[in-house]
C-alpha cells in the first residue's frame, strides 16, 4: 500500500512512543513507507522538537514520562489547528477515547495494533485532507457567520474563530446540505471513514462545538433528526465558489 506524498516531498511525522522497542519498529516501518519520522521517548522531548520542526503528522503515546500524549496534544492545538493526530495507548475506555477526540485528536488505535491498520489510518486522514484541499467552495454565507472552508474559519464581523480539520469538515458537509437531513452513517463514512461507537460518540463531539460555535445567531440552528441524522438550518444560505 502507497502512501500520498505532499508533491515531490516525503511527510514529516512526529512519532512520540516511551516502548523504545515499539518505537523503533514503528519509525522504520513507516520509513520504509515513504515517511521522514522522528522518534521521541517522552512528550516533554516530543513537543520541543515540534517547536523547532516542520512536521505534517503526529503520532502520539497517551501514557508517556514527563508530559502525556494528551497534554502534548492539547499544546500542539495551541500552535496548529491542522496537523492530524493519531493517539497510541494501552487504555480503552469510553472516557479516555473520547477525551483524546475533544481534544482535536483525529484518530484513536488501542494497542495492540497492527503495523496495517495504523498505515491504513494514517492513509485515510491523509485522503481527507487532500480531498478537501480540491473542493471548489471558498465560503459558506449563512446568517450572521461566513465560513471560510480553505482557510478552516469561521467569522463574524471582526470575531473570527479557527475551526479545527475535523470542525471544518463537518460543517462543511452540513453546510453542503444544509436545510435537508444529513444523514448520520453518511457524515460517519465521508469524514471518520467508518460508523463505529467511537466515531458516533466523536461525531457528537464535534456537532455539540459548532454550535457553540453558531450559537450567538438565533436564525443558524443544528438540530437532530430522531434515528436519522441531523439538519442544519439556514434560510438564506449563500455558496461562494471560485
Amino acid at each position: 500500500m502507497s502512501l500520498p506524498n505532499k508533491s515531490n516531498e516525503k511527510l514529516r511525522i512526529l512519532l512520540c512512543e516511551d516502548d523504545e522497542n515499539l518505537g523503533m519498529l514503528l519509525r522504520e516501518y513507516v520509513q520504509a513507507k515513504g515517511f521522514i519520522c522522528d522518534l521521541y521517548g517522552d512528550g516533554d522531548a516530543g513537543y520541543k522538537a515540534f517547536l523547532k520542526g516542520h512536521y505534517d503528522f503526529c503520532i502520539l503515546d497517551v501514557m508517556m514520562p514527563k508530559k502525556d500524549g494528551f497534554t502534548m496534544a492539547t499544546e500542539i492545538r495551541t500552535l496548529n489547528q491542522d496537523v492530524p493526530i493519531i493517539f497510541l495507548t494501552a487504555k480503552s475506555l469510553k472516557e479516555d477515547i473520547l477525551e483524546g477526540f475533544k481534544i482535536g485528536g483525529d484518530d484513536y488505535i488501542t494497542k495492540p495494533f497492527s503495523m496495517e491498520e495504523l498505515l491504513f489510518r494514517i492513509e485515510a486522514i491523509l485522503r481527507r485532507v487532500k480531498g478537501k484541499k480540491g473542493k471548489d467552495v471558498v465560503a459558506f454565507h449563512l446568517g450572521e457567520f461566513t465560513f471560510d472552508v480553505p482557510k478552516q474559519q469561521l467569522i463574524r464581523g471582526e470575531e473570527v474563530t479557527k475551526l479545527t480539520t475535523k470542525e471544518c469538515d463537518l460543517l462543511n458537509l452540513l453546510c453542503t446540505h444544509a436545510n435537508e437531513i444529513l444523514e448520520r452513517n453518511f457524515a460517519l463514512k465521508t469524514i471518520w471513514i467508518d460508523d463505529n461507537y467511537f466515531n458516533a460518540r466523536s461525531m457528537d463531539v464535534y456537532i455539540t462545538k459548532l454550535r457553540k460555535h453558531l450559537k450567538s445567531d438565533p436564525s443558524i440552528e443544528i438540530i437532530n433528526i430522531h434515528g436519522k441524522g441531523y439538519k442544519l438550518i439556514a434560510e438564506n444560505l449563500k455558496v461562494e465558489t471560485k
